[in-house]
Formats: structure tokens, C-alpha cells, sequence
């Protein structure tokens, strides 16, 4: 008796925790059929000169006396004045009813792109992207702050000829890389009008690399079979359980070779002044280095070049929001945890040689 009582215990403690799990993926799931029919996802939008003059005011009533606050007070109304009246003008004069011209402060968007293997930040770059060419003029500008080390070949493609449309509309693109932009990183920089970089950024890498480890031996000596059925001569080059010949080896250097070939065209064709012979080596050079060899055009950080422009244009942070389902930030979580893992052995694999 007492055995089907615990019997019974048991069996309701299962039952019980089965439930509750059931009851989790059901709610899972519905977040994410609720999620299908809301919002995708949002444009966010930051002054930068109003953060800065936050900052330069916050530094002020620290540093300066009662008298040097009061006559910088007065020096600051004075400006909005002028700025406030010189919209006003503007406003007019776009509208037709008086002579002149619209504003000369420029505006300048601000995009930031974090790339990982899969050039994952692509889907909300051409977002912004969209919602910057719906206002932009040839008289604006766009800065993109880039930072990647590279990864897939068509996904920063893609990343690249979402910045082209920038160029395409005949708005100044300025790329800024305050730590990397190598292989599919530079991909994308020169792309830009004008690339900026810090003194020990790492660029270039203008190169294809692809590798993969074969488990053909050890199948074979534990007397395990494995078929591949292709259709097509080249349906399948390298892989990772068949066993590889020297046709397979053939036709993926040629392939992995047209690639770089494609690449170099790339970069020469975007910039010109380039000896693609020289750097497309594969190798990478810090900022100076790269400056001398052409790969970039400056050596300035992004918050230096920012600074530079906070009195003479209007800047804007650009940023879109996706919202993500439940499954997707869970999802996200194990790709990022994978991602960060790749990214760090690659990143140290490629300043091996340049670690003090």
C-alpha cells in the first residue's frame, strides 16, 4: 500500500512538471504568434549636440565661477537667438516667401555597425539606411562607425552594397574604424567617400580564408561508411566525412582564388588609388601604416571627428530597434555566445603578431 502511494506521488510530480513545461512552450509560442502581428521594429533618433552641450555644461558649473557661468549664459542665449532667427529666414526662404537660401549647417547621420561572422547588424544598417536617404541631401552627410574583423563573404557583400546606396544618392559617406575593419570589415569601408581610422587601428586583410577539419580516416578506421550522392560535377568540392582527391583540393583553391580575384576588383574599383598588388596580401596594418599604403585617408577617432562638427552641423544618431520574439532572444543568446567565441580566436589569430 505504501509503495502505490508513493507510486502515485511520483507519477503526480511528473505529470505536474510535464504540465509546466508544456504550459512555458505554450506560452512561448503564443508570445511569439502575438509578436508576428505587432510592432517589427522602431528608428530611434539622439541630437548628439544637445549630449555634448549636456556634458560641456555639467564640466562648466563644476569648473567655472558664478561670474564666468553668468557671462557664458549670456553668450548662449545670444547664439540661440542668432540660430533660432537664422531657421526662421531659412524657413522662409524655402518656402518661397522671401529671397535666400535654406541653411548652411549640414546635418550629419550617425550609424553604428558592430559585425560579427555573419554581418548579423546588415538587417537593421539597411533600415537606417532607408530612413536616412527619405530626408538626406547631397549637402548632408553620413558617418558610419565600423568596427568588424570580418566573416561571410555574401553577407558583407550585402553589408557593402547597402552602404553603395548611400554613395548612390550622392551623399558623402564617411566610414570611421576606431578598432577593426579587416577582410569584409574593409569590404565595406571602401565603400566610403572618405575613411577615417585611429593611429593603431587594425585594417585591411584583403584576402579569403576558408578551412575545415576531415573525418574520413577516423570513419574508416572504425568501419564507418559515409555517402555523398551529388548531381554536377563541382556540386560538392572539400568535405568534412568524404574522402577529399586531388580534383576536390583543385577546384576549391580555384574557387577560394576567383573570390580574392573578385575582392581585389573590389577594393580597386572603390578605391583607385590603392596598389592592390601590395595589400591584398591578406595581411593587416595599424592605422599608420595603412594611411601610407592608401587604405585610409585620416588618422582620427570618431569622437574626435564628431567633436570637430558640433558647432558647424546638426548631428543625429540613427538607430534601429527590431523586436525580437521570445524564441528569438533565445536564439540570439546561443548565436552570440558562438559568435564571441569565433570572433575572439579570429581577432587574436590575426594581432597574434602585433601583441606586446
Amino acid at each position: 500500500m505504501e509503495f502505490l502511494t508513493d507510486y502515485g506521488l511520483f507519477l503526480a510530480k511528473t505529470i505536474t512538471i510535464v504540465v509546466a513545461i508544456g504550459a512555458v512552450i505554450g506560452l512561448m509560442v503564443a508570445a511569439g504568434q502575438r509578436a508576428k502581428g505587432a510592432e517589427k521594429g522602431h528608428i530611434e533618433v539622439t541630437r548628439l549636440n544637445d549630449d555634448y552641450e549636456e556634458m560641456q555644461n555639467a564640466l562648466k558649473e563644476a569648473v567655472l565661477d558664478q561670474y564666468a557661468l553668468k557671462e557664458d549664459a549670456k553668450t548662449r542665449k545670444k547664439k540661440e537667438k542668432e540660430e533660432t532667427s537664422a531657421k526662421k529666414k531659412a524657413a522662409k526662404a524655402h518656402k518661397g516667401e522671401t529671397p535666400g537660401s535654406e541653411s548652411t549647417k549640414k546635418r550629419v547621420f550617425v550609424l553604428n555597425y558592430h559585425g560579427d561572422l555573419r554581418a548579423s547588424a546588415t538587417a537593421n544598417l539597411r533600415q537606417e539606411i532607408t530612413a536616412i536617404l527619405s530626408l538626406a541631401k547631397a549637402s548632408d552627410e553620413v558617418l558610419v562607425r565600423l568596427e568588424s574583423g570580418g566573416g561571410m563573404v555574401h553577407s558583407y557583400g550585402l553589408a557593402s552594397s547597402q552602404l553603395a546606396r548611400i554613395t548612390a544618392k550622392e551623399i558623402p559617406l564617411t566610414i570611421s574604424v576606431d578598432k577593426v575593419a579587416a577582410s569584409g570589415g574593409y569590404m565595406m569601408a571602401c565603400v566610403a567617400d572618405k575613411i577615417l581610422a585611429a593611429p593603431f587601428a587594425v585594417v585591411g586583410s584583403i584576402g579569403v580564408v576558408a578551412q575545415l577539419p576531415n573525418f574520413h580516416r577516423l570513419l574508416k578506421k572504425n568501419d564507418i561508411d559515409f555517402e555523398l550522392i551529388t548531381a554536377g560535377d563541382h556540386k560538392r568540392t572539400l568535405t568534412m566525412f568524404g574522402e577529399n582527391t586531388d580534383e576536390d583540393r583543385e577546384k576549391f583553391v580555384e574557387d577560394i582564388e576567383d573570390t580574392h580575384e573578385l575582392f581585389k576588383e573590389f577594393v580597386a574599383e572603390h578605391r583607385p588609388s590603392v596598389d592592390i598588388p601590395m595589400v591584398a596580401t591578406g595581411e593587416v596594418w595599424f592605422g599608420r601604416r595603412a594611411l601610407q599604403r592608401n587604405l585610409v585617408d585620416e588618422l582620427k577617432t570618431s569622437d574626435e571627428y564628431i567633436t570637430s562638427l558640433v558647432d558647424s552641423a546638426d548631428i543625429f544618431e540613427v538607430t534601429y530597434h527590431h523586436k525580437k520574439t521570445i524564441p528569438e532572444k533565445l536564439g540570439l543568446i546561443a548565436q552570440e555566445a558562438t559568435d564571441r567565441l569565433l570572433m575572439t580566436w579570429w581577432q587574436r589569430f590575426q594581432s597574434s603578431r602585433w601583441l606586446s
